[in-house]
């Protein structure tokens, strides 16, 4: 059974997923790793959810206060073995639910061309392509996403 917990950066659950989600994505970024990396340090994240499976930490995420209208959905991730069971679609509905109860009108974010997944994930789950935001205006590999929650 799915638990879904409520937290912030400091959880050590969250920090080892956070962990895995970095060594993942150092190899399938390459050489852009490093220009990622940077905009994604969880200091100071206060609105963080971990995923248990059977007590096990199986997934994450966070939201990060963008603007006073929006939310951006930052360090996804569900553990290799923990995947295909839909825990990051179960993490997303509930940082989103929280962003509502927060008085946030949109979750925003970025995820790049080399994680599929997580793009056919964002897609499903009805976020809508936009213009790449901030720092990834002008970066290819970026592809960002908007979605209005629904009051």
């Amino acid at each position: 059974m799915l638990r879904l917990q409520r937290t912030d950066a400091t959880d050590k659950d969250f920090i080892a997923l956070v962990s895995l989600l970095d060594a993942e994505l150092t190899v399938r970024d390459g050489d852009d790793h490093d220009f990622y990396h940077q905009f994604n340090a969880i200091d100071g994240y206060n609105y963080c959810m971990v995923g248990y499976q059977d007590e096990q930490a199986a997934g994450c995420g966070a939201i990060k206060p963008f603007d006073q209208s929006t939310v951006e959905i930052k360090r996804m991730y569900t553990h290799q073995s923990f995947r295909g069971r839909g825990i990051a679609i179960a993490i997303l509905a509930a940082l989103e639910a929280w962003a509502k109860e927060l008085n946030y009108s949109y979750c925003i974010l970025e995820t790049g061309i080399n994680q599929p997944e997580a793009i056919a994930l964002y897609q499903k789950c009805g976020y809508e392509r936009i213009p790449n935001f901030g720092q990834y205006a002008n970066i290819e590999n970026s592809f960002c996403f908007r979605k209005k929650l629904i009051s």
